[in-house]
C-alpha cells in the first residue's frame, strides 16, 4: 500500500512562531601594546603571568610560557606551570630567586640642550629635562647622573634602578667622553697638567685620554670614566680657562648619531643588552 505524508494544515505568516536572531558573542578582547590581540586586563589589575614577566624585561611573552613550563617561575612563594595564570598587583613573582617588577622597563636616550636642569622637580619652576621626554612613556622614568643646565648632550633615562646604579658608581669605570670649548687658547704646559692627573676640592682626577681638535687650541675631546660634579668644568676652570661649550657626545657605549639636538629615541635591545653587559 502507497504510503501518503500527513496534510499539515497551512499556517499563515502572522501565526509562525518568530525566532529571534541570535546576538553575537563578543569575546573581551583589546589590542595590546605590541600589537598583538589579547583579552583584555579586568578592572582589578591582573595580568597574565606570561606578559608580567615579559614587563619585567627578562624575556618575550613567548619564552615566558616556556619557563612557566619548566617550573622556573614562583607565584607567592609557589612554583606554577599553569599556562595563562593572572596575577594581582600585589602578588610577588620570582625568577631564579629573583623578584620581579611588574612595570615595563623602559630605556631612552635624549640629545640634552641648553637651559634644562637634570632633577625630576624644581621647586623654582625651571625647565627641567623632565619637560623633554614627559610625553615619551606612561611609566616613571629617572636621568641616570647629571648633566649641568648649560651642559648638552647625552642623558639616558630608565626606571631600570639596578643598571642606573651600576651606570654611575664610580667602581664601574663607565666611559664618558666630552667635547670642550674654551674661551682662551690653551697652552701646553697646562695639556701635560691635566694629563698627568690634577688635584680638586674632592679628590684627583685622571682623565683617559686628552686629544686637541682645533687649530686655534680652544676645542678639546676629553675622554674620562670619572662622574664626580662638574667634574670636566672644575677641571679646567682650576687652571683660569672659561668653558664656553661643553657636550657629552659618548655615554657607555651610545653616541649622538641621528639623534638631533632636543630629541630622545628609545634604546634599541642590543643597546639595552650592550649597556647592561658588555661595556
Amino acid at each position: 500500500m502507497e504510503s501518503r505524508r500527513p496534510r499539515h494544515s497551512k499556517q499563515t505568516k502572522s501565526n509562525s512562531p518568530r525566532r529571534r536572531p541570535q546576538k553575537a558573542v563578543r569575546k573581551n578582547t583589546q589590542l595590546k601594546g605590541d600589537g598583538e590581540v589579547g583579552e583584555k586586563a579586568p578592572k582589578t589589575g591582573e595580568i597574565r603571568l606570561n606578559r608580567y614577566i615579559s614587563n619585567s624585561g627578562v624575556c618575550s611573552r613567548r619564552d615566558a610560557d616556556v619557563l612557566i613550563e619548566k617550573g622556573l617561575i614562583s607565584v607567592n612563594g609557589k612554583v606554577t606551570t599553569e599556562m595563562g595564570l593572572k596575577v594581582k598587583p600585589y602578588d610577588k613573582v620570582h625568577y631564579k630567586g629573583k623578584l620581579l617588577s611588574r612595570e615595563r622597563l623602559v630605556y631612552l636616550l635624549l640629545n640634552k640642550p641648553k637651559g634644562f636642569i637634570t632633577t625630576t622637580d624644581d621647586p623654582e619652576d625651571r625647565k627641567t629635562v623632565m619637560n623633554l621626554v614627559e610625553k615619551a612613556c606612561t611609566e616613571r622614568i629617572y636621568p641616570v647622573g647629571r648633566l649641568d643646565k648649560n651642559t648638552t648632550g647625552l642623558l639616558l633615562f630608565t626606571n631600570d634602578g639596578k643598571l642606573s646604579k651600576e651606570l654611575t658608581h664610580p667602581s664601574h669605570e663607565v666611559k664618558k667622553i666630552y667635547q670642550v670649548e674654551l674661551a682662551q687658547r690653551i697652552s701646553d704646559e697646562d695639556l701635560e697638567k691635566i694629563e698627568a692627573g690634577m688635584e680638586l676640592e674632592d679628590g684627583a682626577v685622571k682623565v683617559d685620554n686628552l686629544v686637541v681638535l682645533d687649530n686655534k687650541r680652544k676645542k678639546l675631546g676629553l675622554e674620562l670614566h670619572i662622574g664626580r660634579n662638574r667634574i670636566v668644568r672644575r677641571l679646567f676652570e682650576q687652571l683660569g680657562y672659561e668653558v664656553t661649550k661643553l657636550d657629552r657626545v659618548f655615554f657607555a657605549g651610545l653616541t649622538k648619531k641621528n639623534l638631533p639636538r632636543g630629541k630622545w629615541r628609545f634604546l634599541h635591545p642590543k643597546e639595552v643588552i650592550w649597556i647592561k653587559h658588555m661595556r
